[in-house]
C-alpha cells in the first residue's frame, strides 16, 4: 500500500519566511511513502487577520500512511520544532501548516475539518494547489481551477527567489 495522497498548505511570516518553508518542506519528508514530496512555487500574499507581515506560501503534496489525526499530530510537532507560539488568532507566525485535502476525505472532527474550511476562498492555497494538480477536482466535485477563476490572483505574488 503506497499510502494516501495529501496536500498541505504552508505558510510562514516571521523569522525569513522563505527559509522556514524550506526547512518544513525537508521535515515533511520524513511523512512520505511513495511518490516523492512535490513543493509549489512560493507565493507572496496579504495576512489575513491582524496588521502583521505578509506571508510566504506554498502547498506541499505527498502521500503517507498516517492516519489523520496522526498526520495533524506530525504537522504540528513540525511547527513547534521551528518555534510556532500560539498566541493570537490568525496572528504572525513562524510555520503554519494545514491540511488541505486527504484524498477524497470528507472528515468533520473537532481538532480536524477536511476538506479545510477555507480552501475554496483562499488564493494563497488555491492557486499553487492547481499549480500541483491543475485538473484536481475537490470532494465536493468542484474543480480546483474553476475555484482559482472565481477568487482571482488579487493580493498575490509569485515569489523568484535568487
Amino acid at each position: 500500500m503506497s499510502g494516501q495522497r495529501v496536500f498541505v498548505g504552508l505558510g510562514s511570516n516571521l523569522e525569513d519566511p522563505a527559509a522556514q518553508i524550506a526547512r518544513a518542506s525537508e521535515a515533511l519528508r520524513t511523512l512520505t511513502t511513495g511518490r516523492v514530496l512535490q513543493l509549489s512555487s512560493l507565493y507572496l500574499s496579504r495576512a489575513v487577520g491582524p496588521p502583521q507581515p505578509d506571508y510566504v506560501n506554498a502547498v506541499a503534496s505527498f502521500e503517507t500512511k498516517l492516519a489523520p489525526l496522526d498526520l495533524l499530530d506530525a504537522l504540528q510537532a513540525i511547527e513547534r520544532a521551528q518555534g510556532r507560539e500560539r498566541s493570537t488568532h490568525w496572528g504572525p507566525r513562524t510555520l503554519d501548516l494545514d491540511i488541505l485535502l486527504i484524498d477524497d476525505l470528507q472528515l468533520q472532527h473537532p481538532r480536524l475539518q477536511v476538506p479545510h474550511p477555507y480552501l475554496t476562498q483562499r488564493n494563497f492555497v488555491l492557486v499553487p494547489l492547481q499549480e500541483l494538480a491543475p485538473d484536481l477536482r475537490l470532494p465536493n466535485g468542484d474543480k480546483v481551477a474553476d475555484l482559482v477563476q472565481r477568487v482571482g490572483h488579487t493580493g498575490l505574488n509569485r515569489l523568484t527567489l535568487t
